[in-house]
């Protein structure tokens, strides 16, 4: 596909007249809502989507709702014709780029909260962060409405979210959580990488590396709180200067985990979030026991 005619739109109204045409046609859909600035891991997203759909969508909207005042709204990496080159190259069929209006019409003041997910982990420092999360990807499904959306598993506070939304509010939208996507010494691809200055990236693997190690130790039998205590001593030592949480939890709920009981084949996801200087970071991976928890 030549980067010139990729299909790019900028309303809803356009949007749905190829959304109609699809449709018609009998086309299973898919979409992958992003912000821009797309790197390996956008565009893994992407691939899943092509993968089981026979058209995609991908939008590229900085969201403002997610921003507080003092936040990086306004210097948030912006590179829409280079991520519409990337798009095209993968063959993705169409780019969603609207503007603010479009998405926020003069006067709106409709939120949506999923309650409880929200209020944890990043969502503590962050209150107004999955709220505007939330209501960017509502609006997004009724302007796109796909048959399928992927979603990456490094947000994932995030991705547990939208599935609680779309079970909520009866989206008939099938979720996917696309893998995490790494640079060789770990690090997962973020569009806030950009911020790290190159003495920081080469020691911002650390956070992989410190979550891997714990997993292993913890799936072969350590104790949780121990192991914790190491991962934080870790990053510590590889020049993070805060670690807002390391954790077990339920992948679900997000309820933290302490103690394994005997049931088998079931599963836990250990987070992370951390500062190198002013970059926050955040990983996570999954913890494969042959026990469940209290």
């Amino acid at each position: 596909m030549k980067v010139m005619s990729f299909p790019r739109v900028r309303t809803r109204k356009e949007l749905r007249q190829i959304i109609t045409d699809w449709r018609q046609a009998g086309l299973r859909i898919g979409f992958v809502p992003t912000m821009g600035a797309l790197h390996e891991g956008h565009l893994s997203l992407v691939k899943t989507a092509l993968k089981t759909c026979d058209r995609v969508v991908a939008s590229i909207f900085v969201n403002p709702a997610q921003f507080s005042p003092e936040e990086d709204f306004n210097v948030y990496p912006r590179s829409e014709e280079e991520d519409c080159r990337k798009l095209a190259e993968i063959g993705c069929h169409l780019a969603y780029c609207p503007d603010v209006l479009e998405m926020y019409p003069t006067g709106s003041t409709t939120s949506v909260r999923v309650d409880g997910l929200s209020d944890l982990l990043d969502g503590k420092p962050r209150p107004h962060f999955f709220y505007g999360v939330a209501t960017i990807v509502a609006r997004l499904f009724i302007h796109v409405q796909p048959d399928l959306a992927v979603f990456g598993e490094k947000d994932y506070q995030q991705l547990q979210i939208i599935r609680r939304m779309v079970t909520d509010l009866g989206f008939d939208i099938e979720i996917i959580g696309g893998e995490t996507q790494r640079a060789p010494d770990g690090l997962a691809f973020s569009s806030r990488n950009s911020y790290l200055k190159p003495a920081e990236r080469r020691n911002v693997g650390g956070l992989f590396a410190a979550l891997h190690r714990a997993r292993c130790r913890i799936e072969a039998g350590a104790s949780i709180a121990h192991t914790v205590e190491e991962a934080h001593a870790h990053l510590l030592s590889c020049g993070f200067s805060k670690i807002d949480y390391i954790i077990v939890v339920q992948p679900e709920t997000l309820t933290p985990l302490k103690t394994p009981v005997s049931v088998k084949d079931k599963t836990a996801r250990l987070l992370g979030a951390a500062w190198y200087g002013k970059t926050r970071l955040i990983d996570n991976v999954a913890i494969h026991w042959d026990q469940v928890y209290d």
